[in-house]
């Protein structure tokens, strides 16, 4: 299969698994992102407008903002990429399973440690320049689903990453930078409905936050199990299966 006809068959796939799965994911992403839009409402009130750019130091501390404020809109993503994990792959059949059950299962602690580490690497990353930030998050990209589907440990599911990467990284990224890009894009929009219909108060920003991640999140999330699962196989000839055609509950 062609490099165009395997993404082309990545994306109807993700799109066929979230419109089959919209009930049951979009509950959980309402109930891990509406927490986590209230540390993404506290980054968006930094005042970058105000650092004098003059002075190289503020420089810096310039650029270490830009890199923290768009790295924070990443937190919880891989951690949901980790319960979306759960859900695709539980043995159940084709029926969700219980949020009691996933909230059971899930590795909390090896979950929000890769998390972290991924978003402050992609920081990293971004502080010197989009390229090194665009290569960090591709590359670490899978860790999420890899502490649920192999029950590996924070630093492993980090190599791990880049092992399934390595061979398939413009896949990947293909796959996922242009969903992270127009997220961001769409997630703006929602924001900017949100302000004028509510005003620029914090809880608009809070609201905004959080509709947009629990909307949007899901879709990175399911991408990046598919993607996980498929390069398991390719590279090892097998995976967990993969509940892609669920009935909705």
């Amino acid at each position: 299969m062609s490099f165009l006809r395997k993404l082309a068959a990545t994306y109807r796939q993700i799109g066929r698994i979230y419109w089959g799965w919209a009930p049951s994911i979009l509950l959980l992403a309402v109930i891990v992102f509406v927490p986590l839009g209230l540390l993404n409402a506290l980054t968006m009130d930094v005042e970058l407008d105000s650092l004098d750019f003059t002075n190289g130091i503020k420089l810096a501390a310039f650029a270490l903002a830009v890199g923290v404020v768009t790295a924070t809109g990443l937190i919880g993503e891989v951690f949901f990429s980790g319960a979306i994990a759960i859900s695709l792959t539980h043995p159940h059949g084709e029926d969700p399973p219980p949020l009691r059950e996933i909230a059971r299962r899930l590795k909390y602690g090896r979950l929000i440690v890769v998390d972290l580490a991924f978003v402050a690497i992609v920081a990293m990353g971004l502080i010197l320049g989009v390229v090194p930030g665009m290569l960090a998050f591709v590359w670490l990209a899978l860790a999420g689903p890899l502490v649920e589907l192999e029950g590996c440990s924070a630093g492993g599911a980090l190599r791990r990453s880049m092992q399934l990467v390595r061979g398939s990284f413009w896949l990947v990224f293909w796959v996922l930078v242009p969903i992270e890009i127009v997220g961001d894009a769409i997630g703006s929009g929602m924001a900017a409905l949100v302000h004028d219909l509510l005003g620029h108060t914090f809880l608009a920003t809070w609201l905004a936050e959080s509709l947009a991640d629990a909307a949007l999140a899901p879709v990175f999330a399911v991408a990046a199990v598919l993607l996980t699962v498929d390069r398991m196989a390719a590279k090892e000839g097998t995976a967990p299966p993969l509940h892609a055609n669920p009935v909705p509950a």
